[in-house]
């Protein structure tokens, strides 16, 4: 996979949601993982290089992010359809946004660990990758909270509430199901690509 393709898709998408935002300030808001992850991955890609599996994963996570800071989460249009046409109670492109900060990270936290800890492929590995994106998950909460107590009804939209009492407990719980998924379905690819890209990493090939 060349990874300058996958650069130009996330920069193009980058300068697309920067264009007439609905908000400014939630765009800011929405966006502000991108501008500080992006420079980071390019300063450290000979240094710390990760699997292409993890950086198409970064990429397409990163248009969702940029995407709902275009439109805000709660006026996706295309979700905004979906709802119509299958009469949902509510626009439903955060809930994809958050399945999406557990199914990621998933996969990043599980390369940093077996690269840069002792920990192998196994029970102790799944259980503290699913806790660190279910962590992850609930310092984002915390974020949108310390957020909505500084600036009011300006963060509205960066909340996403959209009108349920339950939404924070169902971010929660959606990005530990995104970061379960992401174990069961990749972990196998992941290892075979974590082969190729440092042999000498000790694990067992799939």
């Amino acid at each position: 996979m060349n990874l300058r393709w996958l650069l130009v898709v996330v920069v193009t998408v980058l300068v697309w949601s920067g264009i007439a935002p609905k908000d400014r300030f939630t765009w800011f808001l929405e966006v502000a993982p991108v501008l500080i992850a992006l420079p980071l991955l390019l300063a450290t890609r000979r240094r710390f290089p990760f699997t292409p599996l993890a950086y198409a994963l970064m990429a397409v996570h990163a248009v969702i992010l940029m995407v709902g800071g275009h439109y805000t989460y709660a006026e996706m249009p295309l979700f905004n359809w979906l709802r119509d046409v299958l009469d949902l109670s509510r626009n439903h492109y955060d809930r994809l946004g958050h399945i999406a900060q557990g199914f990621v990270p998933a996969i990043v936290a599980r390369e940093i660990l077996l690269q840069r800890s002792p920990l192998r492929p196994g029970k102790w590995l799944f259980f503290l990758v699913a806790s660190v994106c279910l962590a992850i998950s609930a310092c984002y909460e915390l974020i949108e909270w310390w957020v909505a107590v500084a600036s009011g009804d300006e963060a509205v939209a960066f909340l996403a509430t959209q009108g349920d009492v339950w939404d924070t407990q169902w971010d929660m719980f959606l990005a530990l199901l995104g970061a379960l998924s992401s174990l069961l379905m990749l972990s196998r690819w992941h290892d075979r690509q974590l082969l190729e890209l440092n042999p000498g990493l000790g694990l067992e090939r799939p």
